[in-house]
């Protein structure tokens, strides 16, 4: 959270604010992904919510920031080139 409100490069967070280097958050951060930490502490904390009958979704926000949309999804719009085009000449 630090690196994402503040903006600063991994190596340049200080220890003393996040308890170890930027480096070893880092490395941690990139380890817990790889083993699939992320997926299992959202699953278990949706659990406890449900299990306290706290988690109320009349008035919720759905993020795809974190699901793949695949083959592009589907749109009704044409999808314009990324071909580099010259512009016209001028002269």
């Amino acid at each position: 959270m630090f690196v994402l409100r503040t903006g600063v490069a991994w190596r340049d967070v200080p220890a003393e604010t996040v308890g170890c280097s930027g480096v070893t958050a880092w490395r941690r951060l990139r380890d817990w992904t790889e083993a699939g930490v992320w997926p299992r502490l959202h699953a278990a904390l949706l659990a406890e919510l449900r299990r306290a009958d706290v988690l109320g979704l009349d008035d919720c926000a759905v993020d795809g920031s974190h699901v793949r949309a695949l083959k592009g999804g589907i749109t009704s719009v044409p999808r314009l080139s990324t071909v580099a085009v010259p512009a016209p000449n001028t002269i």
